[in-house]
């Protein structure tokens, strides 16, 4: 990746022009057995129309907090670099009353009606399905996106020094997130093309780490599992080998 990145947004840019068609995060849900597969290209298309729903349809802005209550999911790794494509804070689990808008998934609904902002839910269905029956007060994200454009440009600069992250009661700038992603990598022996395989929530830095950032940071990809004890061992080597996986973080 270019040295020059200084958020994760330059990242996903980076990882376009080098090789779109590689596979950028496989995502596997073993409780329903979903496995979604998204290109770099497939996946940069998600971030940008996430990005103009979140800028044009939501008035977000730069310095904006946006409670993230979602899993480890591949939709969630969307929203994060759909954020720091607008310079939005994203407050991972974050408190919704005290955030300017709430995307949330179908299990803390309840909870995400503390936000007096814009509310955004997603059902978090196969292939991005929709909710059968719309939450009341929530925007359907599987209905919104889709309309959107496939060419994202921020209304004003993206602040590499600015707040772009907060998790677990650490708040990290875009420069900064993206040193640590860095770090991660190193740590965690990824190089270009490798494939990490992680069962880790998105609730931790670390989690957010292995289960995007620091393969993004390497040129590497992601196997992010969700409900992952529940594949016994045998199946988890199958895993490994179909997914030509090389290095993992459990």
């Amino acid at each position: 990746m270019n040295s020059s990145d200084r958020t994760p947004a330059d990242l996903l840019r980076s990882a376009l022009a080098a090789d779109p068609a590689r596979p950028l995060v496989t995502y596997y849900d073993d409780a329903t057995g979903e496995r979604v597969e998204l290109s770099v290209a497939t996946f940069a298309n998600w971030v940008a129309k996430t990005a103009n729903l979140l800028q044009g349809d939501l008035a977000a802005e730069p310095g904006d907090r946006l409670a993230l209550l979602l899993p480890a999911h591949w939709q969630s790794a969307v929203w994060l670099l759909a954020c720091s494509s607008v310079g939005v804070v994203a407050d991972v689990q974050g408190d919704p009353a005290a955030a300017d808008l709430v995307v949330t998934g179908p299990d803390t609904l309840e909870r995400a009606r503390a936000c007096r902002g814009e509310r955004v839910a997603l059902a978090l269905r196969p292939l991005g399905g929709r909710f059968p029956q719309p939450p009341e007060g929530f925007a359907d994200y599987a209905v919104e996106v889709p309309g959107q454009g496939d060419r994202f440009a921020p209304f004003a600069p993206v602040d590499p020094e600015g707040p772009a992250l907060t998790v677990d009661g650490t708040e990290l700038s875009g420069a900064r997130l993206v040193a640590r992603a860095r770090e991660d990598a190193a740590a965690l022996g990824l190089v270009p093309g490798s494939r990490l395989l992680t069962g880790r929530t998105y609730g931790t830095w670390e989690g957010l780490s292995a289960g995007l950032y620091a393969p993004l940071a390497s040129g590497g990809s992601v196997v992010l599992c969700r409900h992952l004890g529940q594949l016994d061992a045998d199946g988890l080597a199958q895993r490994v080998e179909s997914e030509r996986v090389t290095d993992t973080a459990v």
